[in-house]
């Protein structure tokens, strides 16, 4: 009975959100609390929601930790640098421009939102593809396997199966380094490959010449909020953040 009520409740959600008759979060609040009333639970209901709030508030604490943080480094102009480097490595090579673009993607989601993933690579990125005609579904499809990796114990899946199976984030990703390794080694294996498709198809290769390539471009409000001279600064302060977070230090402190 309580399973056929858990089914009809996310069911009724997902109607809800997709229609867009509730928001998604007066959804995920209002639903589940009428679902336990409806299932007899009456008063207890309450105890449930402090308990789910006693449970992911670490999870939710690290997830808005590592979105804030990364997006003021990101706004601060850390990432800059490596972006412009990036770009200046690839060149005309359809080859380079596509395992650039695995690459780009992995350290904009260093705050573990695909969203902000897309966002950066894709403008960075799609001047490139343009010009030399390379398809752009390859250029989504590697950004969605680079966010897809998930290589980092904050991002999205990490978090709700901490949530879910009650393991600190530490305890349930150090095991995962391996296979996330072997994910990386992946996702680059067919970035080469698709590129190197691209490279045959447009005849690309070694020694071709095209066209000096766009510029990246900021806006005014970007230019404002650049810190270049902390860049140093920033980078090892992101280096530490990510060893503690990774190893678990601070859970034992």
């Amino acid at each position: 009975m309580l399973a056929t009520l858990g089914v009809i409740t996310i069911l009724c959600l997902l109607a809800a959100v997709m229609s867009k008759r509730l928001s998604p979060l007066v959804a995920l609040i209002a639903l589940p609390i009428i679902a336990a009333l409806l299932g007899g639970f009456g008063l207890q209901t309450s105890a449930f929601i402090i308990t789910g709030i006693k449970n992911v508030a670490p999870v939710v604490g690290m997830f808005v930790f590592a979105i804030l943080f990364f997006g003021i480094m990101t706004d601060a102009g850390m990432l800059d640098p490596i972006i412009d480097r990036i770009l200046r490595t690839v060149g005309t090579r359809p080859t380079r421009i596509v395992v650039g673009t695995a690459t780009l993607a992995l350290l904009v989601h260093l705050d573990g939102s695909g969203a902000v993933t897309f966002l950066v690579t894709v403008p960075a990125m799609l001047p490139l593809y343009t010009r030399l005609g390379i398809d752009k579904r390859i250029l989504a499809c590697v950004c969605a396997m680079a966010a897809g990796v998930n290589f980092l114990p904050w991002t999205g899946p990490v978090l709700r199966s901490s949530a879910a199976l009650h393991v600190p984030v530490a305890d349930l990703f150090q095991p995962l380094i391996p296979v996330q390794i072997v994910g990386l080694i992946f996702v680059f294996a067919c970035a080469w490959w698709l590129g190197y498709r691209e490279e045959k198809r447009l005849g690309l290769g070694a020694g071709s010449s095209v066209d000096a390539m766009p510029q990246r471009v900021l806006s005014e409000d970007d230019i404002k909020l650049r810190r270049p001279r902390l860049f140093w600064v920033n980078l090892s302060l992101t280096v530490l953040v990510m060893v503690v977070m990774i190893a678990g230090w601070s859970t034992r402190w």
